[in-house]
């Protein structure tokens, strides 16, 4: 089909550098506008807010889990595994991988070591080299004024806050577009750095070594369309076990040098002892489970199996969207299957919070399927509900962020 098929050659296809420097423009306008939302969040932000009252600009890029980012580059990670009173393991540096806080404290080292300062770098960069490599991937299926949209939706979206505070989801983003970038092109070789960066990174590159397994199933299926040859077998079998590799080599660190098997396992579930009572536990599917209680029974004072209906019934319609929808399927397979694989290990290892929205953020190659219709009405719809929703979410977790939901 058309629509599973790379673009051969795109008419009129301009240069790199004139592609730079309009997602640039693209960039540039973007953050102009998060400063101002982050700047009116500091001003309104009082005393019940996570930044106090006497918030500015700079207190955004290290507020939340900016904070341990910090600690990582300034103190390491501990050993032994700090306690509660009760005894259980408290919240701890372990959470926090680290290549965005060692990266950003050695920016930071020309402007007299200021972790934020770095941090801010990193994330700004890192998040325009995410815009280009979203421009490369989506080119591959899309014209270019649908691939400018896109790039803006995502520059722009809910969550754009990201490009210019203390969280490593920008760098992540990078890594990952690239990586895709690279499947859909059939350039394997890039991805042996690639992985491992995304590893040490953000916690998610299971989802990627799924997403290969895949591709490689399907790949294997259409190999009468598009010859596999033995090298590529060779590439997609060695990627997907690099990858899970990758995925389990920072737990087995930490077990490492603390002397605890468990201690990566044991420092997430304490952030989630914040939501439930007792001491959780961790199977797949468990957290998202729980997490449905949580919401339906504890909070909304809701039947639990109305829950298990409507979350149902949402992951139909959404593994409809990716196998059928028009706009979807324009994007390529290798999109698809990225997005299906990463909402599947959302569901095994996830617990439901306001988090969800950051969670989410490695979808956004799916930018593309709002950019698909040509209706310049539509677009400019799009970009506005982006910069409410981007509003709306700064407003809440900065200059609120006081209580269960409104936690980034």
């Amino acid at each position: 089909m058309a629509g599973d098929q790379l673009t051969a050659e795109p008419l009129a296809r301009p240069s790199r550098g004139r592609v730079a420097l309009r997602v640039l423009a693209i960039y540039l306008a973007a953050r102009l506008v998060t400063t101002l939302f982050l700047f009116v969040a500091a001003e309104l932000s009082g005393f019940q807010s996570r930044m106090g009252a006497d918030a500015d600009l700079g207190d955004t890029v290290v507020a939340w889990d900016g904070a341990w980012y910090w600690l990582v580059a300034f103190s390491g990670y501990p050993n032994p595994l700090p306690l509660t009173d009760a005894g259980q393991v408290a919240e701890n540096a372990w959470a926090f991988l680290p290549l965005y806080p060692y990266l950003s404290q050695a920016v930071a080292l020309p402007f007299g070591g200021q972790w934020g300062t770095g941090a801010l770098i990193v994330s700004l960069v890192a998040g325009y080299g995410a815009s280009v490599a979203l421009y490369g991937l989506l080119r591959l299926r899309l014209d270019q004024s649908a691939t400018l949209w896109a790039v803006a939706f995502f520059a722009s979206g809910p969550l754009a806050a990201l490009f210019q505070v203390g969280y490593a989801e920008a760098l992540n983003l990078f890594w990952l577009f690239c990586a895709l970038w690279c499947v859909a092109r059939r350039r394997y070789g890039w991805l042996y750095v690639l992985i491992p960066l995304m590893a040490f990174t953000r916690p998610g590159v299971l989802a990627f070594a799924l997403f290969l397994g895949l591709f490689g199933v399907w790949r294997w299926v259409r190999r009468a369309r598009e010859p596999l040859r033995a090298p590529e077998v060779v590439h997609i079998v060695a990627l997907g076990l690099l990858s899970v590799v990758a995925g389990f080599a920072w737990q087995l660190i930490a077990g490492w040098v603390t002397g605890e098997p468990g201690a990566y396992l044991s420092t997430e579930l304490a952030w989630r002892r914040n939501w439930v009572a007792g001491d959780p536990s961790f199977a797949p599917f468990e957290p998202f489970l729980a997490g449905i209680s949580f919401w339906f029974e504890t909070m909304w004072h809701l039947p639990l199996a109305l829950g298990y209906v409507l979350v149902g019934a949402g992951v139909l319609v959404i593994g409809a969207a990716l196998a059928f929808l028009p706009q979807v399927r324009r994007l390529g397979v290798e999109i698809r299957l990225w997005s299906a694989s990463y909402l599947v290990y959302l569901l095994l290892v996830f617990f439901p919070q306001s988090s969800i929205f950051r969670l989410l953020v490695p979808l956004s190659p799916l930018w593309g399927a709002f950019a698909v219709p040509r209706s310049r009405v539509w677009r400019v719809g799009v970009l506005v509900a982006c910069l409410i929703g981007q509003w709306w979410w700064i407003y809440n977790m900065y200059a609120l962020g006081s209580s269960s939901w409104q936690v980034p």
